[in-house]
């Protein structure tokens, strides 16, 4: 499977995308309706919906994780060209908009038995790739603050209000000073995270705390950004607002803001928070 997709995937010959999240199951992956039907020769039938899908609608390679028979969840490899598989595009994003986005449908698509991932079983194997991107989205959410932190910083000292250039108020250089306190506190986060992982000494809550704290930093920064430039601040020529749309949905993916919270609280007090107590599960 490696040597098949990954050469095409890697020099952009092909598009993949990773279909987990469904209409009905966003951050409760484990009651996925999404099925797959073993057939007698060994090959499968998959069936169901996934829902947000980055590349989806061009993608040429579907990573699909869909539960068998005994409800176990496994992973599968479907082509475009699958006879049953469509992926129509989501229309009207106001966030991500130069990503392409849309669903997947799946009727009874069938799946030879060598498309199968053989060692992914349960939600450990796309759990680990969501770990992955969620480091690397605590580094990139941080670039989106820095840009915004030297758009306000350059908009204030060109602009002049009451004969002075706004960078000259406190209260600018006070915002300023409090962005690039949380910018710095949250890279050298991503660095101590990232040489853990490298020598396999960190727990997979670190990274949900990353995540969390960055994302909600760096959404912060960019909303202030987009204060200390005023009206001019809704504006594409200054591109903060650009950013603070796309972070509103960062915040979301990948695992949303709270739930990386309850994450980290059953860490702290070993109580798992994610099912109400009046829920019919």
């Amino acid at each position: 499977q490696k040597e098949k997709y990954l050469p095409m995937l890697a020099t952009g010959k092909l598009i993949g995308c990773f279909g987990l999240t469904e209409p009905n199951h966003g951050s409760d992956p484990s009651s996925m309706e999404t099925r797959a039907r073993k057939q007698v020769d060994g090959s499968w039938r998959l069936s169901g919906s996934k829902n947000w899908i980055t590349n989806s609608p061009i993608a040429d390679v579907f990573i699909i994780w869909a539960k068998d028979d005994e409800g176990v969840i496994r992973g599968f490899i479907l082509e475009k060209d699958m006879p049953g598989l469509t992926a129509p595009k989501i229309e009207g994003k106001f966030s991500l908009r130069a990503s392409t986005t849309g669903m997947i449908f799946m009727d009874d698509v069938p799946v030879p038995a060598a498309n199968q991932l053989p060692t992914a079983r349960g939600l450990g194997g796309p759990f680990s790739c969501l770990n992955s991107a969620r480091f690397g989205i605590s580094w990139g959410t941080l670039g989106a603050a820095k840009f915004c932190l030297e758009a306000a910083r350059q908009y204030t000292l060109d602009r002049s209000q009451f004969g002075a250039p706004l960078a000259s108020n406190q209260i600018m250089q006070k915002k300023m000073a409090d962005m690039s306190t949380e910018i710095t506190l949250g890279l050298q986060g991503c660095l101590q995270l990232g040489k853990l992982m490298e020598s396999n000494q960190h727990a997979p809550e670190m990274i949900s705390m990353m995540k969390r704290n960055n994302c909600g930093k760096a959404l912060d920064i960019a909303r202030t950004a987009r204060d200390m430039l005023g009206g001019n601040g809704i504006s594409d020529e200054y591109h903060v607002i650009r950013h603070v749309m796309n972070l509103e949905a960062v915040n979301t993916y990948e695992g949303t803001h709270d739930v990386h919270a309850l994450i980290l609280g059953r860490a702290i007090t070993g109580i798992p928070a994610f099912v109400p107590r009046n829920s019919t599960m």
